[in-house]
């Protein structure tokens, strides 16, 4: 085995499938969970791609929680909930774990970022220093959750993140590839759902897509990457095509 495997923080998740009701019943019954066995990640980037539906951040919420984040995103230390809609796939995974323990974490994720402000601002100015000085309320939706990854992000950590695209602009999501880059310079491992091209060019990431399963892909084979480039160079004509 690859030592530099076992240093990692979180090496792979398991799927439970002896303890699983049914795989005809929510979440085991999406694809991507019902071939479901092991899923290794890579100890710097891992990336999960796929459809609106597919089940990636069910799979990504499910490792979030497992791991003791709140379900809602935020460090361990939080605790706070607005409605549970979360699935009970956490309770069917085992997170395997390397021998090196993270310094930090943090489960962000875009689908209930203005809950996790509000909590954030509501628990006053010693906490809001932590993330930059500034209520996350008082800026954009953009501001603020390019300002958690900008002061709250530490490195020789675990980060976890849900579509963090929905919250940024493309030159953003550029700017947040150098951040990342950084971190992953100061021992950092990220596992991140997204649909963004510009995010998943990562150099050296895994990525898995989902299809009839989970199944590793070059980043000029993910969907995401040939849609978008078959849309920038023929523009006109696909143009044509889906409004005529």
């Amino acid at each position: 085995m690859d030592l530099s495997m076992m240093k990692q923080y979180i090496r792979c998740i398991e799927l439970m499938r002896e303890k699983v009701p049914s795989f005809a019943e929510y979440p085991f019954n999406l694809p991507a969970i019902r071939e479901l066995r092991s899923l290794p990640f890579d100890p710097k980037v891992t990336f999960i791609v796929g459809e609106n539906g597919s089940g990636k951040s069910t799979i990504l919420e499910s490792i979030a929680v497992a791991y003791g984040f709140n379900a809602e995103g935020g460090t361990r230390n939080f605790n706070f909930s607005s409605r549970a809609t979360h699935s009970e796939l956490n309770n069917y995974i085992r997170i395997v774990k390397g021998t090196k323990r993270p310094r930090d974490g943090f489960f962000l994720r875009a689908e209930s970022f203005y809950n996790f402000a509000t909590n954030v601002d509501e628990l006053g100015p010693d906490l809001i220093n932590y993330y930059g000085g500034r209520p996350l309320h008082e800026q954009s939706h953009g501001e603020s959750f390019f300002a958690v990854l900008q002061n709250r992000f530490q490195g020789e950590g675990v980060y976890i993140l849900d579509e963090p695209e929905a919250a940024l602009s493309p030159s953003r999501q550029m700017t947040m590839l150098a951040r990342m880059h950084e971190l992953v310079q100061e021992g950092a491992q990220f596992i991140i759902a997204t649909h963004s091209p510009i995010i998943m060019a990562y150099p050296g990431a895994v990525i898995y897509q989902i299809g009839d399963g989970l199944e590793r892909v070059d980043y000029e084979d993910t969907e995401h990457y040939q849609v978008m480039q078959a849309f920038m160079k023929n523009r006109q004509k696909m143009l044509s095509v889906l409004l005529e």
